[in-house]
């Protein structure tokens, strides 16, 4: 047994592995460099399709950029747009949506996902959520925008009908400089 209780990235991955399979379609809904998008593309495979948002150019060329490389750019479509319009460009249910909020890395740090956006954007991202559907979203509460995010998405969260969908958080609580928390959110099946 493993001594490491791994970070919020490692248990939302865990989580959307998990729900994944060939011919699935998902969202990222924060391109940054593309890692997580080339890692929904390799999940749902040559059947499946990705969306993913940002709104920075520069996410979008890396994120192009890396999916050529590795033979997947036709299996996503990316969009230069805030995550909280989502629900414009994609039709019908998707099986995951992941979130990584924040900013850019190696980018300007100014530009980074807002409280206020980030709770649109999981509106949406409910909306467009199938049966048995999962959204995970890492929160870095590290920096005051963060703390704010990890605040508004716990009330967010808390209120969901519980008949609907079922929420939960996942933190560590002992460890210093506030290390990111995972938030997950599942339609229940049959709802």
């Amino acid at each position: 047994m493993s001594d490491d209780f791994k970070s919020a990235r490692h248990w939302a991955r865990e989580l959307i592995s998990a729900a994944l399979l060939n011919g699935a379609r998902a969202i990222d809904a924060t391109m940054g460099n593309g890692h997580d998008t080339q890692w929904l593309c390799q999940l749902v495979g040559p059947q499946g399709h990705v969306w993913a948002f940002d709104i920075q150019q520069g996410a979008l060329d890396h994120t192009k950029a890396r999916l050529e490389a590795c033979g997947m750019a036709g299996r996503a479509t990316l969009v230069r747009d805030g995550h909280q319009n989502m629900a414009k460009w994609v039709t019908g249910p998707v099986d995951a949506i992941v979130f990584n909020l924040g900013w850019l890395p190696g980018a300007d740090k100014s530009t980074r996902t807002q409280p206020d956006t980030t709770i649109c954007a999981a509106e949406a991202g409910l909306s467009l959520l199938g049966e048995g559907g999962l959204m995970t979203i890492c929160v870095y509460p590290g920096h005051e925008e963060g703390a704010i995010e990890l605040e508004r998405l716990r009330a967010w969260a808390a209120q969901l009908p519980p008949q609907r969908y079922d929420a939960m958080i996942r933190a560590y609580v002992n460890q210093p400089n506030d290390p990111p928390v995972m938030f997950a959110v599942r339609r229940r099946p049959g709802t």
